[in-house]
């Protein structure tokens, strides 16, 4: 099974200290039951329909603020967990995408979480989450068309050693690491902050390895905690 070690530069620490994150690495097996991402994508838009958990505006609100905190206005580009919940919110429900995706972005929904999903074996190096300095690739599609872009000098990213994978924290991913159904080896981040209980961020975790399970009877998952709280 790959190792996974994602790291967490200084500066993003001090920028935000209460910042902890659950990683988990997953061995894929064959989808067999891809029905159980659709179940649990209805279960969570309702949950977002009626409210979400108690302290869920207030864990969105504090990504507002860290996203802020780097230079990023979060009503033009806000976190992929609020993006999300707007998205619910306007129209009632999210189209189904791909069955992986789909599982995620149900716990993102439910949690009030941003939740990635990437492709593992598409990373060169480590994943990181550093402060940019504005020279990174960053490999995206315009219109349809493949693009590079640039992240801003100071905005938090995510990279490997190629370039970013997912720009302002956990806004956009890029293409180059996109996760699907067919990925062999797939790699989730949890992000959270203090606003969120620690046994709540536990629980999405948890609830993320028993859909896996059900969908892909026999895949190998192993995750950690990154951060305040973690052993």
């Amino acid at each position: 099974m790959l190792s996974v070690l994602p790291l967490i530069d200084r500066a993003v620490a001090e920028l935000v200290p209460g910042f902890r994150a659950l990683s988990i690495v997953v061995q894929a097996a064959p989808l067999t039951h891809p029905e159980v991402a659709q179940a649990a994508l209805d279960r969570a838009c309702k949950a977002v329909r009626e409210g979400g958990p108690g302290w869920g505006e207030a864990h969105l609100a504090a990504w507002a603020d860290t996203f802020r905190k780097f230079g990023a206005k979060p009503q033009r580009t806000p976190c992929s967990a609020e993006a999300l919940r707007k998205r619910v919110l306007r129209d009632g429900s999210l189209p189904s995408l791909d069955p992986i995706v789909d599982l995620y972005n149900a716990i993102s929904l439910e949690y009030a979480i941003p939740v990635g999903g990437e492709n593992i074996e598409a990373y060169v190096g480590s994943p990181r989450l550093v402060v940019a300095d504005g020279t990174e690739p960053f490999d995206t599609l315009k219109e349809g068309v493949p693009a590079v872009e640039y992240p801003d000098a100071g905005e938090v990213v995510w990279r490997d050693d190629k370039g970013v994978t997912c720009r302002r924290w956990n806004w956009r991913q890029g293409v180059r690491t996109r996760l699907d159904a067919d990925a062999k080896c797939m790699w989730f981040i949890l992000e959270s902050l203090p606003a969120m209980p620690l046994e709540a961020l536990t629980e999405a975790g948890d609830k993320l390895i028993e859909g896996l399970q059900r969908m892909m009877p026999g895949v190998q998952i192993e995750s950690s905690l990154m951060g305040p709280g973690a052993k």
